[in-house]
């Protein structure tokens, strides 16, 4: 039997596709192997600079570890620069961000006849949704489920709509099914994933992406369903009162900002401005209070001056409970990359410092508000050596708890100690 081995560079979408061929192998006889595999599967990612420098040494590094490994590379970095990986690096599949399903077809052909196979559609916005089936291979606890993929939004630093193609929903009936074939196997938590996931319904006629979250959390089993992240302006009113009424709808939304500046704002081609975000957040704070809203906020977008800056910290302070911040990464083919006014990468770090040391002390605080109380707790991994079980609260609350045997698959009731929660 042939083994392989797969390897994930970037998001929770990559995460996914990578189960479901991972899922189609299981079922063509191949074994996975991580120490010797015949066949190794990459999901790139393009999102920054870093990610394509992290996509290249993946590939190299695999190659040289296993030099009779077939290396099959896919994703958003083969989409972007199929022509120098296809000439300078020299893997034996090559696919884009399509035609994934093909993968397994291509990687029998090439343990026979160890040829070379390029599969690149280059016109992306012309996609429609790939099916990739109902995937059985997954983290042991939680499920990520794909909803939608792609993006319309064409924000002025974001590559991805160019890689992942226009937003197209995946049709209702496969994502109730997988669902249901999920919570069948026994996964505690599912986690809806896309590109755009909060987009879902919008190229359908009819359905949205409340109401598909509505249907989910009323599957039969279904301990825990969460958002993977989701704009402003696409947190409906029905969605809301499904955060207030299901017990497990997770009471945590990430909500992408990416500048409190409303000069920025216009020019990453944003579809919001500060006072409109901030009186929604604090909407949203005050009819579900225990909800932990996270974001992400880039620094050093051209042009960004200290004035922008400040309107972006005094928003996150105002509305945010832990933050993930990002270094502005110039894309080749973006508008934002032929702005002027670049900033200097010491004020970027310097920038990135401060919101960081601000996530931390709003993640404190959050947590501080819960010491003392009942809370549930879904363990995800036991530390054998620290005897401590390790999982999430439904509000995102990452917590080590004491105990002389695993609890991994479980809900558990805690009084929550201040001891017990871990930084972000």
């Amino acid at each position: 039997m042939k083994t392989f081995k797969t390897v994930n560079i970037g998001c929770k979408v990559n995460a996914y596709e990578l189960s479901a061929i991972a899922s189609l192998l299981l079922k063509e006889g191949f074994i996975e192997n991580s120490e010797h595999p015949d066949v190794i599967i990459i999901n790139t990612c393009s999102v920054t600079a870093t990610a394509d420098q992290k996509s290249r040494q993946h590939i190299r590094k695999m190659q040289k570890l296993y030099p009779n490994a077939v290396i099959a590379v896919m994703g958003c970095y083969v989409q972007g620069n199929c022509k120098f990986i296809q000439e300078e690096i020299k893997p034996d599949i090559l696919l884009g961000t399509s035609h994934r399903r093909e993968v397994v077809t291509l990687i029998k052909k090439a343990l026979m006849d160890k040829g070379k196979y390029l599969i690149i559609d280059e016109d992306t916005r012309s996609f429609s949704y790939e099916e990739l089936g109902i995937t059985s291979h997954s983290e042991n606890i939680r499920a990520f489920l794909k909803i939608q993929d792609g993006c319309n939004n064409f924000c002025t630093y974001c590559i991805v709509p160019f890689l992942r193609g226009k937003m197209r929903s995946r049709n209702k009936e496969n994502v109730i099914k997988e669902a249901e074939y999920l919570i069948s196997k026994g996964y505690k938590e599912i986690v809806l994933s896309g590109i755009h996931v909060g987009g879902y319904g919008q190229d359908l006629i009819s359905g949205s992406f409340s109401s598909l979250v509505e249907e989910l959390s009323d599957l039969p089993g279904l301990n825990s369903l969460r958002i993977s992240s989701i704009e402003e302006s696409e947190i409906d009113d029905h969605l809301i009162q499904l955060l207030i009424e299901k017990d497990n709808l997770a009471k945590h939304l990430h909500i992408p900002l990416q500048s409190g500046s409303n000069r920025l704002l216009k020019l990453m081609n944003r579809r919001y401005d500060r006072e409109s975000f901030i009186k929604r957040i604090l909407e949203i704070k005050e009819l579900v209070p225990d909800i932990l809203i996270s974001s992400d906020v880039i620094v050093g977008f051209p042009s960004e001056n200290e004035e922008d800056f400040m309107d972006t910290y005094h928003l996150c302070e105002q509305c945010f409970d832990m933050l993930h911040v990002f270094s502005y990464s110039a894309r080749p083919g973006t508008i934002a990359a032929k702005m002027d006014g670049r900033v200097h990468p010491s004020l970027k770090k310097e920038r990135s410092k401060r919101l960081i040391e601000l996530s931390n002390k709003l993640y404190q605080n959050y947590a501080n508000r819960f010491v003392g109380k009942p809370i549930k707790v879904l363990i995800e991994k036991y530390d054998q050596k620290e005897k401590v079980n390790i999982g999430h609260t439904t509000n995102y609350l990452e917590v080590k708890i004491p105990s002389k045997e695993s609890k991994v698959g479980q809900f558990i009731t805690i009084k929550l100690q201040k001891s017990m929660i871990q930084s972000k």
